[in-house]
């Protein structure tokens, strides 16, 4: 065949061809596995939103990215892994989602396990069509187990349960598996435990009585296997501790850490950082505690079943001496719970404080540094620091008595009950052998220590009932939304309106909204304005669903801003503040911050539009430059326009842009105020701003006063009718006025009256 020739045959194809042709076949399984998803959703009423599923462009979402979309849209969903046998089980209540190998997905429609066949049908097959009947070895040909089941969520599940103890060990309960094999061999170790001094007693009383080295080298095999067994049966319990600790300390973290993400921003914001972070971490001592000292205590617990009978069985008046003195250990120790734990309370309180002085100091480090402000930290740090010591100090004194009282008992039950079991042999001669005497020392020492170690267990837990309480301080507080997964999720196209809203801060006696009403239609650029404390930033923060404890209504394309899902609603919005944090990770990073779905075009595109490409650009590695912590290579104007690139990285219907201009320099700001046509087009804005000039070009311009509405119109009219706006305008130009007035230039005279 000549090259012409194959360039004109329909069925040669070139490597072009061919990697289409595939990219094709991967969006198809891709769109068939997703539409699976979305039809199961439907099921239960829930529409998903593809914009809100976290996967790259083009590759395949994994069965947990998937889990966590079902899971956004307000349905319980877990991927398992399942057998044939295990699906014709199945009840098809509702629809379940068989992943198939090559991206694809099946939904499982019906079951029949008399005939050992299930019924699936294609997503992407007409409404019309029936489900196909598939039997083991077909389906096992296209599907390796993978599954989604997808139901309604539960009234109270464990994400949403307050925290508690019993919350905790609910977790630890969740390895029953695991906590059965490690209480096995806890109990198999107690009896290989018992071997060491029955040989001793067997040397003592045999071996070196009747000089029989046979029975030495019995007794040394028996030894040297016992030993073999505990050492393989103890790294396997330790083993299995570990990998329960590790769990239960997962689940934990990621609880908290997403139970914390739940509360409301005015929580964090009437709380010092540093005592949230204190008591958050107390967690630590919850985990270390469960999975720690009450695991190994309770492990050495199951001993006691076989070592306590044995012990009485030995010698019963030494059995009952080690049981007294274990038991006034235990009385020491809970006398003196309450003491220590009131020190101890004391000791953690000046802790909270002196760790909030650490925090507040590294949040405003560039304050103390510009202020030379190094001087009066130091000097509350050191007054903190010397409190917590003292305080310390005080409940070590506490703690120490009972450990002095505890110790000498400690002494009679290892070296007393030698001396009294001497007693007993030489008053009561035959009750009383010598290595039966040794073999009880060894054993009673493994008897006391366990009943010590459960009257310890009574102080531990005073601290830890402590911790929970600090943590509940935090967790249990009331979350934006019971279920952050319920709510409406509409499409936005921008419009806004308020309808006599009324709003007092918490704590407040003045409102900071009274009766305030406004529209604005899609797709307006509106200016607030006002002076201080007339309510511009409040009308921002409850259109961002920072709170809804208002009275009236906020609405949004006619739905009720209270009935809409916050995540999607924020999702939809852009923000850009004051203050901007800008997030350890390079440029490109920042941008797309919360969205890894999109590229580094989709990040360009941003940057244009926020006029930061021109700056970026000129950076070492451009989009892939470093940014550190507190964004120290970049100028105020460059992180506002990084920060006006990711809240229109997604192209949001409503922008809101509170005084992100007010810190800038006029160059800076220039550029930003240049931008703000080009940012509106198409898009709903909302601009606060205390310099009227960056206003000036906006369709309406709503003035507040004392949480009142006082007027809505344009720059120029407001001019003419306003006296507010006026005054404010006249304030912040008048030295224009003086400039045209030296150079001659007539000024227009405003009319004076409302």
């Amino acid at each position: 065949m000549t090259a012409t020739d194959a360039e004109t045959d329909p069925n040669n194809h070139s490597p072009k061809d061919h990697g289409a042709a595939a990219a094709h076949a991967v969006n198809e399984a891709l769109e068939s596995r997703l539409m699976a998803i979305e039809a199961a959703a439907r099921f239960h009423h829930v529409e998903l939103d593809r914009d809100e599923l976290r996967v790259p462009k083009g590759g395949a979402p994994s069965p947990a990215v998937l889990v966590e979309w079902v899971r956004d849209g307000g349905l319980w969903c877990r991927a398992v892994r399942m057998r044939f046998s295990q699906i014709l089980k199945v009840e098809a209540s509702s629809p379940v989602i068989l992943l198939l190998r090559d991206g694809s997905a099946a939904i499982l429609t019906t079951v029949d396990p008399a005939r050992n066949i299930i019924w699936v049908k294609d997503p992407r097959a007409p409404s019309g069509d029936p489900p196909v009947a598939v039997d083991e070895l077909r389906l096992s040909q296209v599907w390796g187990g993978e599954t989604l089941l997808i139901r309604a969520v539960r009234e109270l599940t464990d994400e949403n349960a307050p925290f508690s103890i019993g919350w905790v060990l609910g977790l630890v309960r969740k390895e029953g598996t695991l906590l059965r094999d490690i209480f096995v061999g806890a109990f198999a170790q107690a009896l290989l435990q018992l071997i060491p001094p029955i040989m001793v007693m067997q040397v003592m009383d045999r071996v070196l009585t009747y000089q029989s080295l046979s029975t030495l080298t019995l007794v040394g095999l028996f030894f040297t296997l016992a030993l073999v067994y505990e050492t393989i049966l103890g790294y396997s319990r330790r083993k299995l501790t570990y990998i329960v600790g590790a769990r239960v300390d997962a689940k934990i973290t990621l609880h908290i850490f997403k139970r914390m993400l739940r509360l409301p921003l005015d929580y964090f914001e009437r709380q010092q950082a540093g005592v949230i972070i204190y008591r958050i971490q107390q967690v630590n001592k919850i985990r270390e505690f469960l999975t720690g000292k009450l695991m190994t205590t309770m492990l050495d617990g199951v001993s006691l079943l076989v070592l306590i009978p044995v012990i009485f069985l030995m010698q019963p008046t030494l059995a009952w001496l080690t049981l007294v003195l274990a038991g006034l250990v235990g009385v020491i120790i809970v006398v003196f719970i309450g003491p220590v734990n009131r020190a101890v309370g004391r000791w953690t309180a000046s802790e909270t404080q002196k760790s909030s002085v650490l925090v507040e100091t590294l949040h405003g480090i560039r304050t103390v540094k510009s202020l030379a402000l190094e001087p009066q930290q130091r000097e509350v740090w050191d007054r903190r620091t010397a409190t917590s010591v003292q305080l310390k100090l005080e409940a070590s004194e506490v703690s120490n008595w009972p450990q002095t009282l505890v110790n000498p008992i400690e002494g009679i039950m290892s070296r007393g009950i030698v001396l009294f079991g001497a007693f007993l042999a030489i008053t009561s001669p035959g009750t009383v052998d010598p290595g039966m005497m040794i073999a009880f020392m060894m054993i009673s020492g493994r008897v006391a220590s366990p009943l010590i170690g459960l009257a310890k267990i009574m102080d531990d837990m005073q601290e830890v009932r402590i911790a929970v309480a600090f943590v509940q301080s935090v967790i249990n507080q009331p979350p934006e939304s019971l279920n952050p997964s319920a709510g409406l999720r509409p499409k936005f196209e921008g419009m806004v309106e308020f309808n006599k809203v009324n709003y007092t801060y918490p704590g407040g006696k003045t409102r900071a909204l009274d009766g305030v009403t406004f529209e604005v239609p899609a797709g307006t650029m509106l200016g607030l304005v006002g002076r201080s404390g007339s309510g511009k930033s409040t009308v921002t923060r409850l259109l961002q669903g920072i709170t809804r404890d208002y009275e009236g209504f906020v609405k949004l394309d006619s739905n009720d801003l209270r009935e809409i899902n916050l995540a999607h609603m924020r999702r939809n919005f852009g923000v850009v503040l004051q203050e901007n944090f800008l997030f350890r990770g390079t440029v490109r990073e920042n941008i797309i911050a919360g969205r890894p779905g999109l590229t580094l075009t989709d990040a360009v595109r941003a940057a244009r539009l926020a006029g930061a490409e021109e700056f970026i650009e000129r950076m070492p590695n451009g989009y892939e430059t470093w940014i550190e912590e507190g964004s120290p290579n970049l100028s105020g104007g460059q992180r506002q326009r990084l920060a006006i690139a990711r809240s229109v990285i997604h192209d949001p219907r409503l922008l809101i842009l509170d005084e992100a201009t007010s810190a800038l320099d006029p160059e800076s700001e220039a550029l930003v105020n240049a931008n703000l046509t080009r940012l509106g087009k198409g898009r709903t804005m909302l601009i606060v701003s205390h310099r009227l000039t960056s206003l000036t070009e906006c369709d309406q311009i709503l003035v507040l006063d004392k949480g009142k509405v006082l007027d809505m119109a344009p720059h120029l009219v407001l001019v003419e009718r306003c006296s507010v706006y006026r005054q404010l305008w006249l304030q912040q130009n008048r030295h224009l006025e003086s400039a045209a007035a030296r150079a001659g230039i007539a000024v227009p005279v405003l009319a004076q009256g409302d």
